[in-house]
């Protein structure tokens, strides 16, 4: 399958471009893209995009995600995970549970969130953590999130807790981890993390880059439900299926006009074929009328 999504299990150790490579590599195919980066240390759900569905990730890379972990109390880190240096240590001694809940209750909501100083983020085209690694000052840049669930799994044990978190795209959960230290006062940072779905797409379904390699060399590839065709990717909007003179103007990036009677102006829409392939991607530019009938540009045409 050359057009489509590949859902994957990252190892840790790689970074989301090494798995695109090696995904590129294994497929033999040059268009590959992932949909939300997971920094290196933490494994779980990448999701990958094959061929013409490169061309759908910046709606897939908006969706919600979930993860699970483990955060460490009594000492932050410069990185506000496991692999940086100790820059804070606190006592954790005396922190219980109940105390740790209350304040993690407080951070379900929407508020403005600050990138961490060991970032992808840029700056003048330069990286967070090229400038963190240099020494030299990160520039505050917040953005605003949602955290819809931020809650523990088990009990305190070692100064260290296990949590689950649900949170909007471009979520920093160290950042998460490292606030709550602050909240209670000892000090953490994020141990372990672990992606559990994006969107409606969960780890369950996903391959190993092991299993991916063995099912390509045994001829299976494609026979699992890692494997989501282009038709079926669950974009985050509506379909129309067009009629032949439709798909002839679509084709050539002309507008068409579709009876749609849920959809607004600037509402992006699946443009299907009769036979189900996905034609286009459009944006309905125009309401005629009560009627329900809509104006529809084509923004990407899949030829």
């Amino acid at each position: 399958m050359n057009d489509g999504l590949l859902l994957i299990d990252k190892a840790s150790g790689l970074t989301s471009h090494d798995v695109v490579q090696r995904v590129r590599r294994i497929l033999m195919l040059r268009k590959v893209g992932h949909c939300g980066t997971l920094d290196p240390s933490a494994t779980g759900l990448l999701a990958i995009t094959l061929g013409k569905a490169t061309r759908l990730t910046r709606f897939l890379i908006r969706a919600p995600k979930v993860y699970s972990g483990a955060i460490r109390f009594g000492s932050a880190t410069d990185t506000y995970d496991a692999s940086g240096k100790v820059t804070h240590e606190g006592d954790a001694s005396n922190l219980t549970d109940a105390q740790i809940l209350e304040e993690m209750a407080t951070f379900v909501g929407t508020f403005d969130q600050a990138a961490p100083p060991f970032s992808a983020k840029k700056t003048n085209g330069v990286r967070y953590y090229t400038l963190a690694r240099r020494g030299e000052k990160v520039p505050e840049a917040c953005k605003e999130i949602t955290i819809f669930e931020f809650s523990p799994r088990g009990t305190l044990g070692g100064n260290s807790l296990g949590f689950r978190l649900a949170c909007s795209s471009g979520t920093y959960v160290r950042s998460v981890a490292h606030d709550l230290g602050k909240r209670v006062e000892c000090g953490a940072h994020l141990e372990s993390l672990r992606r559990l779905s994006v969107g409606p797409l969960e780890v369950a379904e996903a391959l190993t880059l092991p299993a991916l390699e063995e099912q390509v060399a045994s001829g299976v590839a494609s026979s699992s439900s890692a494997w989501i065709p282009l038709e079926k990717i669950p974009l985050p909007f509506g379909h129309f299926v067009t009629d032949a003179k439709q798909e002839r103007r679509l084709t050539n990036g002309q507008t068409v006009l579709i009876r749609e009677s849920d959809s607004s102006e600037g509402d992006w829409i699946r443009l299907l074929t009769s036979r189900g392939r996905l034609l286009a991607i459009g944006t309905v530019v125009e309401r005629i009328g009560a009627g329900g009938v809509g104006v529809v540009q084509p923004r990407i045409v899949f030829k």
